[in-house]
């Protein structure tokens, strides 16, 4: 078992910062999956209306509710509530700079909490939304808006998707391998830092067009997609500049970064060559001898 890092943290903010992924929202989900179901909501405090992107008309319904689950969809955390007879959801984009936050978390800028959740729990309190840059929002939602939010949103969830499914979706995407798994709209959770870091444990470059990848390098892809995000849940996330679980610990993945953010260094792989940082839409970081463009392998 990778360590993970438990201090807690005086939570601030830098303005170069990477959104958090899968691995990042799924820690944030078990943690709140072991503190607040079962609890009961008492109070809710929004400190910014326009944080909440639906339902805001909805708000007086969630005091007295009780907490029944808790799930990651893509890079989003999904709470749900029931009272007499009725459920409604709590969904929170965690984006670049979202955090949720329990109260023994220290928060250097309050002003940036625009969201409160006070729960009967002594041992929780409440759960804040902490989001200073915004990019990110809160939906209060029906099952019926949960699953149109899903349907929109999501593609594949990349740890519950088979081998076959994934080597089958990529045959059929002539799009750049490294675009398309960052596509969450095809498959839902997958940022730079996990692409980057997956695609140079499968040898693949970033540009090679998924649809003339060999069935044997999909599936290369697949098996280390699926290790790197199960390790970096191990490991709590990878806080390289924001991101903090809602116990305040920090992640501690971005330990075992291979090429994300090592542009210059020599390739872990010993090859000779260094890490060389290359722009398309988002930076990518590539070993040029190690990731070649090659379909047929």
């Amino acid at each position: 078992m990778i360590p993970v890092d438990r201090r807690v943290a005086v939570i601030s903010f830098h303005y170069k910062v990477s959104m958090p992924e899968l691995p990042e929202a799924e820690v944030a989900a078990r943690q709140l999956r072991a503190r607040l179901i079962g609890t009961h909501v008492t109070d809710v405090f929004v400190g910014r209306s326009d944080i909440i992107r639906e339902g805001g008309d909805t708000g007086a319904w969630y005091p007295g509710s009780r907490v029944t689950a808790v799930e990651r969809y893509g890079k989003s955390v999904v709470v749900e509530f029931q009272k007499t007879g009725s459920t409604r959801y709590l969904v929170a984009e965690l984006g670049m700079t979202g955090l949720l936050l329990f109260p023994e978390v220290a928060i250097k800028f309050p002003q940036h909490v625009h969201y409160t959740m006070r729960f009967d729990s002594t041992s929780t309190g409440s759960l804040r939304y902490w989001n200073p840059r915004r990019f990110g929002r809160l939906s209060l939602l029906d099952r019926a808006g949960l699953d149109g939010y899903c349907a929109r949103r999501f593609g594949c969830d990349p740890l519950r998707v088979t081998s076959e499914e994934f080597v089958q979706l990529l045959k059929q995407c002539r799009r750049r391998v490294k675009a398309l798994l960052m596509h969450q709209q095809v498959i839902a959770g997958i940022g730079n830092i996990y692409a980057n870091e997956a695609l140079f444990r499968a040898g693949l470059h970033p540009n090679v067009i998924a649809s003339e990848l060999a069935s044997s390098a999909a599936s290369r892809l697949y098996h280390e997609m699926q290790t790197i995000l199960q390790q970096a849940i191990e490991c709590g996330g990878s806080s390289v500049k924001d991101f903090f679980a809602p116990d305040g610990s920090e992640g501690t993945f971005k330990q075992h970064h291979l090429v994300y953010g090592k542009e210059g260094l020599p390739c872990p792989r010993k090859c000779g060559s260094k890490i060389r940082r290359i722009q398309s839409e988002r930076s990518s970081f590539i070993c040029a001898s190690c990731q070649k463009i090659r379909t047929h392998r």
